[in-house]
């Protein structure tokens, strides 16, 4: 009994001076945590880094689509593009008939009140009719009339010619998160539904031009795949088609079981009417992902809201048919797979990135345009993956304790440095930096789920993690060692 009670005291013993020695070591640890991060590259090149430079489309699209527009002589084209472009962006969704009828019933209510007190001893039928043209009238005026999209092969022109350059930027800047974070990511196939002009498969073969060798493209709209299949046979009908192993369907495949290895939906969850149907949607394509979904919108309160339902009910919600168990983790833009922190402040904003493109340069459009988008890529990779979430790992206690655990001395060199490399972790950038003297302003949506402001300084966080941030921009990730010091205002 006394020799157990000597051998625990003298363990007790070594544990305070393990914790004592890593409290002491942790000021040294904040200042030099990236070394083996950033591998010998400048800090403006750091793994958080995934924005691009002013982008251009690839030169046989771009001149195939200026081929295809001069051939059109479409009158007017300018201000249809224009008007195409206005009434994308202030799109909404569509009001959901449950909630129209409550809105109805509200409105009934509160009318019938006012009438009753008013219009004491008046004809109730009377009444009741002038009160349902009321409601009639007041509904059509304040609620938001949804309509469809339809293309023929003139709408499919003036589409290209709005959105073309500004719908590859944001695809191709989507689809460079997954290709700088994940460099063994090769995939063999592609699967794009509500391609429209094949946007997604010109993205996709920019990041990996040797690897995919099947892409299909799913969209309703018989002309928008014709105008799809001329740009990729650069308008020349007798041409082989740019891109190989490219296929146009106007229904997804029939098989359940067949898996691609990138599946995509850009702009195409806001051209479905219904909030059921978005989400079976988006459960379909998540039955044919292998490895990424990849999910853009346009950078509005909608777009936003839209893609935080389908990330929502992938997370949340029991598929019908499962296929495949491996469960849904986010793998950007979020550092969490919690609710979006952005949906519970007040104004709403939408979590937003933008990328700067070369326009068609047509008669009446500037040279460069800045496009504003939202995305979501969700993944099959486990949740521990390193590639979903790199240098995000237990703690220095649970690296502590895993030395301790493996026997105090052979353990505690692995559990000092599991614990201290625990100490980074990353954040996204969710507007622009604010840089200052010795100080840089970063507002950022953290592993915690949680929305920071931080003043990042080389004092408080090293300053590898400092140069990080300063160098870094809007979209990026940040990263980040633990402190117990107030960064800044949450």
């Amino acid at each position: 009994m006394a020799l157990r009670s000597i051998s625990a005291c003298s363990f007790c013993h070594r544990v305070l001076v393990v914790k004592t020695t890593l409290r002491g070591m942790s000021a040294a640890a904040k200042l030099q945590p990236l070394t083996d991060v950033l591998k010998g590259e400048p800090h403006r090149k750091h793994p958080g880094v995934s924005n691009l430079k002013t982008l251009r489309l690839p030169d046989k699209l771009h001149a195939a689509a200026r081929s295809i527009i001069h051939r059109a002589q479409i009158k007017g084209l300018d201000e249809k593009a224009q008007d195409l472009v206005h009434f994308l962006w202030s799109r909404k969704r569509k009001v959901e008939d449950k909630a129209l009828r409550q809105k109805a019933l509200n409105l009934e209510r509160e009318l019938w009140s006012k009438a009753t007190e008013n219009n004491k001893g008046a004809d109730e039928l009377l009444l009741e009719e002038r009160i349902q043209k009321k409601v009639l009238s007041e509904l059509k005026r304040t609620t938001y009339h949804w309509r469809q999209l339809k293309f023929d092969e003139e709408m499919g022109v003036v589409y290209m010619a709005a959105r073309l350059a500004g719908g590859y930027a944001a695809v191709r800047r989507a689809l460079n998160e997954i290709k700088t974070r994940d460099e063994s990511f090769a995939p063999e196939s592609l699967l794009d539904f509500g391609s429209g002009l094949g946007t997604v498969a010109w993205a996709s073969h920019s990041c990996w031009p040797d690897s995919l060798k099947e892409m299909v493209c799913v969209d309703s709209s018989g002309p928008m795949n014709s105008v799809a299949e001329r740009l990729l046979k650069g308008d020349e009908e007798t041409q082989e088609p740019h891109l190989k192993h490219v296929y146009f369907r106007q229904f997804l495949p029939v098989t359940p079981k067949v898996q691609f290895d990138l599946v995509a939906a850009a702009f195409t969850l806001s051209e479905l009417a219904k909030a059921s149907d978005r989400e079976d949607v988006v459960f379909t394509l998540w039955r044919k992902t292998h490895k990424y979904l990849v999910l853009v919108e346009n950078g509005t309160k909608e777009g936003h809201q839209m893609l935080m339902e389908a990330r929502d009910a992938l997370l949340n919600k029991q598929e019908k048919f499962v296929l495949d168990s491996r469960p849904a983790s986010v793998f950007a833009p979020c550092p969490h797979d919690v609710a979006c922190p952005k949906l519970a402040q007040k104004p709403l904003l939408p979590c937003s990135f933008q990328q700067r493109y070369h326009t068609l340069s047509l008669p009446g459009q500037i040279n460069h345009l800045t496009e504003k988008f939202s995305y979501v890529i969700l993944t099959r990779a486990a949740p521990g993956d390193s590639s979903v979430n790199p240098g995000l790992k237990p703690g220095l206690d649970s690296g502590l304790d895993s030395g301790l655990d493996s026997g105090l001395d052979s353990g505690l060199d692995s559990g000092l440095d599991s614990g201290l490399d625990s100490g980074l972790d990353w954040a996204r950038l969710i507007a622009p930096v604010q840089p200052r003297t010795r100080h840089v302003h970063c507002r950022m949506c953290c592993s915690d789920g949680q929305l920071h402001h931080m003043i990042v300084t080389p004092r408080k966080h090293g300053r590898d993690v400092y140069r990080c941030a300063r160098s870094s921009d809007w979209g990026d990730r940040v990263p980040l060692v633990q402190t117990t010091e107030e960064d800044g205002e949450s």
